[in-house]
């Protein structure tokens, strides 16, 4: 769901002293080293002070330094919990798709359902913008995520239809979540104010048309759920 970023953005060192080696994800590795003193901080403190610095400065701000500091401790210190900033990364991003935690009940209609866990992904997506960034990781999908997923496929348990139909549509929900997420952090919408139409009959024509009844439901809702309607159609009965 919200993994995957594809760019490298480690700034910590690799070698094998400090867990490089360690190829495991980050969530099946042990809270912090073996190796030197006892640490002061935990790795949770460590990642809410990140997620607390990407909410205020935007993520390009998150670096091992600037969470030392705001923790009052020394950036190498944090190595002992993490070996590069993209360990972090995976923390911070399902610590914060925990926040889609308590899952609503899947009663009356799956349509539904579906609409509310959507509509929770976009206000978790407007109270951490710089998740936008982060969705595409490949480095794994935490246990958070996962919980996520797994509840989806439990309110979809009803839908007669394939279960990889029921992934596809998961996937175009999530995808379309982040497109209106962007859209809203993005400047403001291109008008035609100033545009000579003229030239441009099928758009001059669309202009004239007196206006249309307002439909039921926002542009949101509307298009999710025509879209999820339209990919889990029921399986057609076994012809004899």
């Amino acid at each position: 769901m919200f993994a995957v970023y594809n760019g490298s953005v480690s700034d910590a060192p690799t070698d094998s002293g400090r867990g490089g080696s360690d190829r495991r994800p980050i969530w099946a590795r042990p809270e912090r080293g073996t190796r030197g003193p006892v640490p002061a901080h935990s790795r949770n403190a460590i990642v809410t002070a990140a997620v607390a610095l990407a909410d205020a400065e935007g993520l390009a701000a998150v670096s091992m330094r600037a969470i030392a500091a705001a923790l009052g401790t020394s950036a190498g210190s944090l190595y002992r919990y993490l070996s590069s900033r993209d360990d972090l990364l995976d923390l911070m991003t399902d610590q914060v798709v925990g926040e889609l935690q308590p899952y609503p009940e899947a009663d009356g209609d799956w349509l539904d359902g579906m609409l509310l866990l959507a509509r929770r992904q976009l206000a978790l997506y407007q109270r951490h913008p710089w998740l936008l960034e982060v969705m595409h990781r490949t480095s794994g999908i935490g246990p958070q995520s996962l919980a996520w997923f797994d509840n989806c496929l439990r309110v979809l348990e009803p839908v007669p239809c394939a279960v990889t139909a029921k992934f596809e549509a998961i996937a175009m929900m999530t995808g379309l979540v982040s497109l209106f997420a962007r859209s809203q952090t993005a400047s403001p919408p291109f008008t035609f104010d100033g545009v000579d139409l003229a030239v441009y009959p099928h758009l001059a024509a669309a202009f004239t048309q007196p206006p249309a009844p307002t439909p039921q439901g926002d542009l949101f809702e509307r298009t999710l759920r025509s879209l999820l309607a339209g990919l889990l159609v029921p399986e057609p009965p076994d012809r004899p």
